[in-house]
């Protein structure tokens, strides 16, 4: 058996999005895909109870702190988790979170980077934290034998942007796990909960800048002809909140968009499934996890032709300029409208997610351990 630890100290519950969602559908299947792995995780107080699916399936290490603060969280990386990785003798440490700190006492590091947006759109990001990433990233790429990214566009970044070596770095892709979202929901208590009884686009995304929510209101206000279409927001507020507020009220579409904030699992698939269409015009994404969970429940996607979501809808959704407001309002009409586009696009979505598993990610997870481990030491 290979000994294994995987930091997830920087996962704090119901606050880091859909990295988290990545992380716990690809660790799900290990237990089962990888047999010859002995894996523990390290988390923090309460992640057992938002994972339970995990905390049967792996031991479980928990920190003796809270995880309220990023710098506690930081420290205790480099102090207790460096001490359980030597009292257990890990051969494999694999630091989930985009960095890794110093003192992984010869194991195996593998790293998994989901983006490097702070390169792209460093504006959204404090000084504090951004020089702390043009640090510590290309530390820990020296640090790791094996990267993972989610995507070959967050491959691509790391050899152009940070001079990476592309021979350790391996793509391991969203997966979801054998029948997402596919129990029962009541369909009509869920439109009747969130006020949208007729035709309706959904985008589920906090409301940063670069999701570019904007778009999709100069798309809707172009549809005057369709007062009964709704666009539905699901997702915490971000730097963006503001903006987004303010050209609601300007445009006067306080009655066709309909604010959710963050909403439970089971009420965003169910928004999925009802929806006329997913519409993610977002600027940039390390995969853009909504269009693969859409494309799996049968609704078509509008997605940007931007980094990596070209690479993930393929052909299976529409792929759209995400500046170009009166494009993204013809796109919609079609889907609204051409039952023949949409069963194509319906049966294309269905396919594409058919090959993107969690099963596969837990496969191609496992490779990437075993490859750290038959690396020489950095």
């Amino acid at each position: 058996m290979t000994a294994v630890g995987v930091n997830l100290l920087w996962c704090v519950p119901g606050r880091v999005g859909g990295s988290e969602e990545y992380i716990s559908r690809m660790l799900a299947p290990l237990a089962t895909a990888a047999p010859d792995l002995e894996i523990a995780l390290f988390v923090l107080p309460g992640f057992t109870v938002a994972h339970p699916e995990l905390s049967t399936a792996f031991e479980i290490v928990t920190a003796p702190v809270s995880g309220a603060q990023r710098s506690v969280r930081v420290l205790a990386e480099r102090t207790w988790l460096a001490r359980e990785v030597r009292r257990r003798h890990l051969e494999v440490v694999h630091h989930a979170g985009g960095t890794a700190p110093s003192g992984s006492n010869g194991a195996g590091v593998v790293l998994s980077v989901h983006d490097i947006q702070y390169a792209a759109y460093p504006q959204y990001f404090r000084l504090v934290k951004r020089a702390w990433l043009r640090y510590e990233l290309p530390a820990s790429l020296r640090r790791a034998r094996v990267i993972t990214t989610p995507s070959e566009f967050v491959r691509g970044s790391l050899v152009e942007e940070l001079g990476a070596d592309a021979e350790q770095i391996a793509v391991v892709p969203h997966g979801l796990p054998a029948g997402f979202a596919s129990g029962d929901f009541d369909e009509e208590a869920l439109r009747a909960r969130y006020d949208v009884p007729g035709p309706f686009l959904v985008f589920p995304a906090v409301t940063y800048p670069h999701k570019n929510h904007l778009l999709l209101l100069d798309a809707l206000a172009r549809l005057e002809d369709r007062p009964e279409l709704r666009l539905v927001l699901p997702g915490a507020a971000g730097l963006g909140e503001d903006a987004l507020v303010h050209a609601i009220h300007q445009r006067g579409l306080r009655d066709r968009v309909v604010r959710t904030g963050r909403v439970s699992d089971r009420d965003r698939d169910g928004l999925l499934r009802c929806a006329d269409a997913l519409v993610f015009p977002s600027r940039y994404e390390g995969f853009g996890a909504p269009v693969l969970e859409a494309m799996a429940v049968g609704t078509p996607v509008l997605a940007a032709a931007t980094t990596a979501l070209p690479e993930v809808v393929g052909s299976a959704g529409l792929l759209l300029d995400p500046d170009d407001g009166d494009a993204w309002a013809r796109a919609i009409t079609s889907i609204l409208d051409d039952e023949a586009l949409r069963a194509e696009l319906i049966a294309a979505g269905r396919a594409r997610a058919a090959e993107l598993t969690a099963t596969r990610s837990a496969a191609a997870l496992a490779l990437a351990y075993r490859d750290a481990l038959a690396r020489p030491p950095c």
